[in-house]
């Protein structure tokens, strides 16, 4: 697979892969006896970049991703997150960013995921209760002691960017990002060119919807996270189907997927960015690896972007009390 560069010396596939599905969001929990194939099987299609945190269980992700990536240690590039704890109802709802924290998240997840360092650890979500210098600070000195690559961040403003930067350089950023879903573009875009960082879109098929999977009768479990998101209500999705037959469209003519077609858009905006599309499918899994062969010329996209251009999503992409955890 193409390689691509997060920051100035964090080389990765150009389609990595989220593994958050596996273990919480989506419905049940899978078996790591059906999880593990699927990873593995995903370094065998060339990717080598994977996402996990803490929280995604929580723990049981990042022993999952461990477990399942130790034979390639030296051959894949793995992120996690800190930035969450658990609330006194058990509930990982709190942030908590001090820096003592911080350095215990780091030895913990090492155990988790088995591994010497870290290779990318974001900050989750920035925690208004510590300055965004002393996070820094902290995985510098994570960095220095050689138990952290590289330094990210999460759904953070072009301020906080800069202030973080500053002090520790940030290799990426990792934020929402699609086609039915482009603020980045606006806010944080310009920074990122400006000053070296990657971007790593998570929910580049725009959780699923943009590969045509659901409609307005689509009903999702409780236990999916979607049945909570206003743009997966069912007047929403109806509304929002242009989207799918957009894509729908130039599929065709590719002889491509609709997946396919919406990751390699995503690809093409930036030489930096990096998606990360998740599923816990084999054949999704193969299907979104092959995303980085097809190739829409300057044509392509601006018959998309043009198409693009005059539909507006209908939704907020999250639920309310989650909506102040962004952009901050």
């Amino acid at each position: 697979m193409k390689k691509r560069m997060l920051g100035k010396s964090l080389e990765v596939s150009a389609i990595g892969f989220g593994a958050m599905g596996f273990s919480q969001g989506y419905g049940v929990p899978k078996d790591k006896k059906e999880a593990i194939p699927v990873l593995r099987a995903a370094v065998e299609q060339g990717v080598t970049f994977f996402d996990t945190a803490e929280v995604y269980g929580p723990f049981i992700n990042e022993e999952l991703v461990g477990e399942a990536l130790a034979p390639y240690k030296g051959k894949v590039v793995i992120a996690t997150k800190f930035g969450w704890k658990a609330a006194a109802n058990g509930k990982w709802m709190e942030l908590d960013s001090r820096p003592d924290h911080i350095k215990e998240v780091a030895e913990a997840s090492l155990k988790r995921l088995k591994v010497e360092t870290i290779d990318l650890f974001y900050q989750h979500r920035v925690d208004p209760n510590v300055p965004i210098e002393e996070v820094a600070g902290a995985v510098k000195d994570l960095i220095k002691e050689g138990k952290v690559k590289h330094f990210g961040l999460s759904e953070a403003s072009a301020k906080t960017i800069r202030r973080a930067h500053a002090v520790q350089p940030v290799a990426a950023v990792q934020s929402e990002y699609s086609l039915w879903w482009r603020e980045p573009e606006e806010k944080i875009f310009s920074t990122l060119e400006e000053l070296g960082i990657g971007f790593v879109p998570f929910s580049p098929l725009g959780k699923g919807f943009l590969t045509g999977r659901f409609s307005a009768e689509t009903k999702f479990d409780s236990g999916d996270f979607r049945s909570m998101v206003p743009r997966f209500s069912s007047e929403n999705m109806a509304a929002n189907q242009s989207f799918v037959e957009l894509l729908d469209k130039v599929a065709k003519e590719k002889q491509a997927t609709k997946a396919q077609v919406a990751l390699a858009w995503v690809l093409a905006q930036k030489p930096w960015i990096v998606p990360i599309p998740g599923t816990t499918n084999m054949d999704r899994m193969v299907e979104n690896s092959k995303s980085a062969d097809v190739v829409l010329t300057a044509k392509d996209l601006q018959e998309i972007n043009s198409a693009a251009a005059k539909i507006h999503a209908q939704g907020e992409r999250y639920p309310e009390n989650l909506q102040k955890l962004i952009d901050r």
